[in-house]
């Protein structure tokens, strides 16, 4: 399996909660996973531990048969290969669209720099706009640059948190099939958190559910949908109404 995440589990210091327990996931290459829950469920943990931002306090992962972490290994951040999205793009405001796309290729040759540029800038639709500056941009385009910058150093996996936290309802909609487009044409394995459902419908290709730190489901979009109707069958009249999407 091309990322094998086994048996996580992580609790943060100031707090005596698990904020995520024996977490298990194997995913393939190019595929896209949405790990969806409520505010605090642990998601945005799950995320944390794969980039070497937190360590886990049990737990393996690894990509393509190496090991980022166990109990005897632990990979620093950069050195992983993982390429992220921050909810907010991170972008450097006093940065081009072309520099900030550049920042994270400085082990490159010029020349290769420059064409690695072209190939991204291509591949979110940007062409044109390297001069620009990110307040020159829509929020939509803010978000292709920094898919952009992510994508450049050629990362193994790509981890998206929140993705369309920063945009309008009108524009969500236009731009989440446009990020499916981009990490399918990409090739790039994929894992995004979300509260929002309609998000990981129309993204993933298998959904994540994840409840007080434990997986709750695993499985396609249209699996989920099916769970959900017969939870609602088994229901009594007074208690059919079921919240689909989290707020």
């Amino acid at each position: 399996m091309f990322v094998s995440i086994e048996n996580l589990s992580f609790s943060y210091s100031n707090t005596k909660a698990t904020a995520l327990d024996n977490f298990s996931l194997q995913i393939k290459k190019g595929e896209v996973i949405s790990i969806l829950g409520r505010s605090g469920s642990g998601k945005s943990t799950v995320l944390r531990l794969l980039a070497g931002l937190e360590k886990p306090s049990v737990g393996k992962v690894s990509i393509q048969d190496e090991i980022l972490v166990d109990d005897r290994t632990f990979v620093q951040p950069e050195k992983r290969g993982i390429g992220m999205v921050f909810q907010d793009y991170a972008l450097f405001p006093h940065l081009t669209v072309a520099d900030n796309i550049l920042f994270g290729l400085f082990r490159m040759k010029r020349s290769a720099k420059q064409t690695r540029l072209q190939e991204v800038l291509e591949l979110v639709e940007l062409q044109g706009y390297e001069k620009r500056y990110p307040h020159q941009l829509s929020g939509g385009q803010q978000q292709r640059v920094a898919i952009a910058r992510a994508l450049a150093p050629n990362p193994h996996l790509l981890l998206l948190d929140e993705p369309f936290s920063n945009l309008d309802a009108e524009l969500q909609e236009k731009i989440r099939k446009e990020l499916r487009d981009i990490l399918k044409r990409a090739n790039i394995t994929s894992i995004f958190v979300t509260h929002d459902e309609k998000d990981a419908h129309i993204l993933a290709d298998r959904i994540v559910k994840i409840k007080n730190g434990q997986t709750d489901f695993i499985g396609r979009p249209c699996d989920l949908i099916d769970v959900y109707r017969q939870e609602k069958q088994s229901l009594p009249a007074a208690s059919e109404e079921k919240e689909l999407i989290y707020t």
